[in-house]
């Protein structure tokens, strides 16, 4: 049974130093604890311990590097916040154009099109509610007003633009193999084929979720796998990872980068990582699964 009661903040920063974690100002700590959670903050000093199951803390382990930490996190969500942005706009963009000139602008409610009846049922639910909450919005509202009588979804182009990336995603991914737009899609962003973007999809989608909820990137293990390209068409990295090493947030980066440089090309992805690690050097690029010659990967050049 659970019986840890909550701790005030003063006997926080008392636990912590007793524990050995260096602090060098308690007012400062305490205004920190006061606005990010203990429990939040312990993803970032539990790799700082010797003994784990005591939470004893390893020699000259301060507080302000787990601030440092916490901080780099932060901003490397937004960065990658930012280029997943650009990549949603992307992918429902062409999903919108591909099929709804192949099929028609409802083909995300044509069963026919797609592999797995039950996802497609929850996916379509998913946009109902969508719909429903963003009924309101003035695309919306003139089209169920101009259109009372048609049982149907809004056209392809009105309804997912109401999507999550994960639902996307979960679109292109369930789409029967056999279907010309899904090789189309594949082949406009570097992937060849159907094969492998799925999962490439997939795991951004995870991460964008990451970020979204503020959730820990760094030293974080990823559940999700990814197909690689034996022979990508544009630029890639050399130093690949091992697929053990897949859990770790790099070669997910490389793979945002790599549809980044098709969709947004010039765009500042690597400048902003450089100055990132330049901001916070006590930071370790291995915890993400960096390699030390990442900057000079002719992906990362471009």
């Amino acid at each position: 049974m659970y019986e840890k009661k909550p701790t005030t903040i003063s006997e926080q920063i008392a636990l912590l130093k007793n524990r050995g974690l260096e602090i060098e100002s308690e007012e400062e700590t305490a205004h920190f604890l006061s606005h990010i959670s203990f429990y939040r903050l312990g993803e970032y000093w539990h790799s700082m311990q010797s003994d784990v199951k005591n939470h004893i803390f390893k020699p000259n382990s301060k507080f302000k590097e787990v601030m440092a930490l916490y901080c780099f996190d932060r901003e490397l969500r937004i960065i990658l916040f930012d280029v997943i942005e650009k990549l949603e706009i992307s992918l429902r963009t062409k999903l919108i154009y591909h099929l709804s000139h192949e099929f028609d602008p409802w083909w995300f409610q044509n069963f026919d099109l797609f592999t797995d009846s039950l996802a497609l049922t929850k996916t379509l639910s998913g946009l109902e509610e969508e719909i429903s909450r963003n009924r309101k919005e003035i695309t919306l509202k003139n089209h169920f007003k101009n259109y009372k009588e048609d049982g149907r979804f809004p056209p392809a182009w009105k309804t997912l633009e109401h999507t999550s990336f994960g639902t996307l995603s979960k679109l292109y991914g369930n789409l029967k193999n056999p279907i010309k737009s899904k090789d189309i899609i594949a082949q406009e962003y570097g992937a060849v084929n159907h094969t492998y973007l799925p999962s490439w999809l997939q795991s951004i989608a995870q991460i964008r979720n990451y970020c979204a909820h503020h959730s820990r990137l760094w030293n974080r293990n990823l559940p999700s796998t990814v197909k690689l390209l034996t022979k990508p068409p544009l630029p890639w990295i050399e130093a690949i990872p091992k697929e053990n090493e897949f859990q770790k947030i790099y070669v997910h980066l490389c793979l945002m980068k790599y549809l980044l440089n098709i969709v947004t090309p010039g765009n500042h992805f690597t400048t902003h990582l450089r100055e990132l690690f330049n901001k916070y050097p006590n930071v370790d690029p291995a915890a993400l699964g960096m390699k030390e010659s990442w900057k000079e990967e002719s992906l990362w050049v471009m």
